[in-house]
């Protein structure tokens, strides 16, 4: 095949620093908007990104060009200092080192966009860590509890 052909979906979720609640509604749909803007310019064009005061979620395409770990280091590096410049209550702001990634189907593109859409909904019934635990379980990912939280 002379050309390379792909459509890869990925819904990206990791957490603050200790999952501590910096992501306030005022900054929320600007930190989200940068971060989709971060997606466009590497070509991994977003088709949500929200989330919650302690994490977010980042669904896109990604670029047939970019590692997935070279756009989680760009997403989450550039975003973190960014935010450390929209006020001094966010000097401290951090993102924890980990992060999931999990592939999505493109006939469930719309249920993870909904999904994300609704994160305050969401919460009211679930935290942060419960639901992260979930995506590992649906997916099938092993890991050791020790080492998932920091």
């Amino acid at each position: 095949m002379p050309q390379s052909l792909t459509k890869v979906y990925v819904h990206l979720v990791f957490s603050t620093k200790y999952r501590q609640r910096l992501i306030d509604d005022a900054i929320a749909p600007r930190l989200f908007e940068y971060m989709g803007g971060i997606c466009d310019e590497m070509e991994c064009h977003p088709v949500r990104v929200g989330g919650y005061y302690d994490h977010a979620h980042v669904l896109c395409v990604l670029s047939k060009k970019t590692a997935l770990m070279k756009l989680l280091e760009e997403v989450k590096g550039h975003s973190s200092k960014w935010i450390k410049f929209q006020g001094e209550q966010y000097h401290n702001f951090y993102w924890q080192d980990g992060y999931g990634a999990f592939s999505v189907n493109p006939t469930q593109v719309e249920v993870v966009d909904r999904y994300i859409k609704n994160q305050k909904q969401h919460h009211q019934k679930k935290d942060y860590q419960t639901e992260f635990r979930a995506f590992l379980h649906k997916y099938r990912v092993e890991y050791d509890e020790r080492y998932v939280w920091d």
